[in-house]
């Protein structure tokens, strides 16, 4: 079923238009006015609603009817539903090891191990390292954000630093691994070979990489070198350990909550920490604290369904290839492509995807090489997904701490410095190819004569 209709044009985007403009307006005036509770007092539910409202209203000609089960249909697809499950698994294990003491354990053994200084260095750091060998950040922030949220409560730390920690770390291994679906989507869809493109990526996101470790070490929030530490049970980190290796060894997400519950209860059992029914309820209690965030999820997929039934995404592709006049706005115009489809669709490899034939149309016109194409394309990818408030990430991450999800943005400083380095090679022409400065050359004489 589709809406046989023209084409809204920008129009189409009204919907998401309307729900990011209530919750996000609404936010911003509460914090102005210095209200207490900013984000929440506005419901995102409401908001998005608001935006389904919009939805109805828009292509009279088709009946509501049609326009429900659209949007029914999208918000049901299966990437969402397989993100939902995450959640409700990341945050059931989350219940399950608090009730056997592992989150007690795990906290203290950080604070015997590491300053708390560098608690959130540390993390980053963690999260770079175990996102580059899974290639997926929402497979690392499942499996390090229960357990860096655990240990940021217990050090006296913000947890909204440690939440912008953890999702700038597991982005950078997305936008790096060779087995991340959107470097693959990347590389295959620009026609470059996966080394040269995780060369140039690289030398962009590295120098990005170190400089947020320094600002996560100056800026890591309210923690003391003063805190006292507890004694911890080694057995009752396990949990966390085999969640961690698990991932890294490659199994999928699903799997490794599951194994991650199953393994709470057994070592509540055998050490005597939890009963049964303190397991289950546990398990149960987490899960419950997700169906808001979940429902938000779905809703967020139907409206961003909405605009695509409506042709705002091809209306806006057309719109950006129309203004492309040379080299540099050929790359700025697909590194915004990418950035603004990931954002608007809240999915980076789809927006990728999407842009990679109007990079490649592009890329052939102003003689760019794939491996730029591909880069660019991923990165403003990445980029933009990690600094929207209704990233299944962020979502995930300040439904477990109860942070407003500004307040987390406010720290995110990686995707902002990979933005910015990316921008300082676009502007000054860096890391062009031998061919790309030989045909530069040329151009330039052709000009001159």
């Amino acid at each position: 079923m589709n809406l046989e209709k023209k084409s809204l044009g920008g129009l189409a985007f009204l919907p998401l238009l309307v729900f990011l403009a209530l919750y996000i307006g609404a936010g911003v005036i509460l914090t102005i006015a210095g209200a207490e509770e900013t984000f929440g007092a506005f419901p995102r539910h409401v908001a998005l609603l608001a935006g389904f409202a919009v939805a109805l209203v828009l292509q009279p000609g088709v009946s509501i009817q049609e326009k429900t089960d659209l949007f029914c249909k999208h918000m049901g697809n299966s990437g969402v539903m397989q993100v939902i499950l995450i959640y409700l698994m990341a945050s059931g294990f989350q219940g399950a090891a608090a009730v056997m003491g592992g989150k007690d354990s795990v906290v203290n053994l950080a604070l015997h191990v590491i300053p708390v200084k560098m608690l959130i260095p540390g993390v980053f750091l963690m999260c770079c390292l175990i996102s580059t060998a899974i290639g997926t950040s929402m497979g690392t922030i499942a499996a390090m954000g229960p357990v860096a949220l655990s240990v940021a409560q217990g050090a006296g730390l913000s947890t909204a630093v440690t939440a912008a920690a953890v999702i700038g770390g597991s982005y950078f291994g997305d936008n790096l691994s060779m087995i991340s679906d959107t470097t693959i989507s990347a590389a295959k869809g620009c026609g470059s070979e996966m080394r040269d493109k995780f060369t140039m990526n690289l030398g962009i996101a590295l120098p990005a990489a170190l400089l947020s470790i320094v600002l996560y070490a100056i800026f890591g929030g309210g923690g003391s070198g003063e805190v006292e530490a507890g004694a911890y049970s080694l057995v009752k980190v396990l949990p966390y350990l085999i969640v961690l290796g698990t991932a890294l060894a490659g199994v999928n997400v699903t799997s490794v909550l599951f194994i991650g519950i199953l393994s709470t209860g057994v070592i509540g059992f055998l050490t005597g920490s939890c009963g049964f029914l303190e397991w289950i309820q546990g398990i149960g209690g987490g899960m419950a604290d997700m169906f808001s965030i979940s429902i938000a999820a779905a809703l967020i997929s139907g409206t961003v369904g909405m605009v695509r039934e409506y042709g705002g995404i091809e209306w806006f592709v057309n719109w950006i290839r129309s203004r492309v006049r040379n080299r540099r706005g050929a790359e700025y115009g697909i590194g915004f492509l990418s950035g603004i489809l990931s954002a608007a669709l809240v999915n980076n490899t789809l927006a990728i995807i999407v842009s990679c034939p109007i990079a490649n149309e592009l890329g052939g016109e102003y003689h760019i090489a794939p491996k730029r194409l591909a880069s660019l394309v991923d990165i403003f990818a990445c980029g933009f997904m990690m600094l929207i408030p209704h990233d299944g990430g962020i979502m995930m991450l300040t439904a477990m701490s109860g942070d407003s999800p500004f307040t987390v943005l406010r720290y995110s400083f990686y995707p902002v410095l990979l933005l910015i380095a990316t921008i300082v090679t676009i502007q000054a022409g860096l890391l062009r190819t031998p061919e790309e400065k030989a045909f530069e050359k040329q151009a330039k004489a052709q000009q001159a004569t």
